[in-house]
């Protein structure tokens, strides 16, 4: 039986994306989206859910999300689920994330005539004994 690992989200985002640049020069960028979700219950009161997901878009993706995006815009992704796992320094014990790994984007805020791509301040990898533990963290400097 074949797998099918394919996520679709529209969301706002919640933090300025994190643009950052591998010792190889990949560009990765982080970023953070609020999915809300609304419903009636059977009593007929309304409720609303957020749900926050974690994801990162490589490469040409990253620069573009972190040339045009910015806190609260609107943001539609396709991407693939992926588990990371690693041991805490601290505790030594096991821990995880579940992200996604954007593939594919489309800006949802109308374009303005102003509107002009920022320029992407690169960070230094993490590196030495002072760098994280995380596997995720082994590639992406954050």
């Amino acid at each position: 039986m074949a797998a099918f690992n394919q996520v679709t989200l529209i969301g706002n985002l919640t933090r300025t994306p994190e643009l950052r640049y591998l010792p190889k020069g990949t560009a990765v960028c982080r970023v953070s989206l609020a999915i809300n979700r609304k419903w009636r219950t059977e009593a007929g009161e309304e409720r609303e859910e957020v749900t926050f997901v974690d994801c990162d878009a490589w490469g040409k993706t990253a620069e573009l999300i972190a040339a045009y995006c910015q806190k609260g815009d609107p943001l539609f992704v396709t991407g693939r689920l992926k588990l990371d796992t690693w041991k805490d320094k601290t505790t030594n014990e096991d821990r995880s994330r579940l992200g996604v790994v954007i593939e594919q984007m489309q800006f949802l805020r109308p374009k303005s005539a102003g509107d002009r791509p920022a320029k992407p301040k690169p960070a230094p990898a993490a590196e030495g004994p002072g760098a994280p533990a995380s596997p995720i963290d082994d590639q992406v400097p954050f």
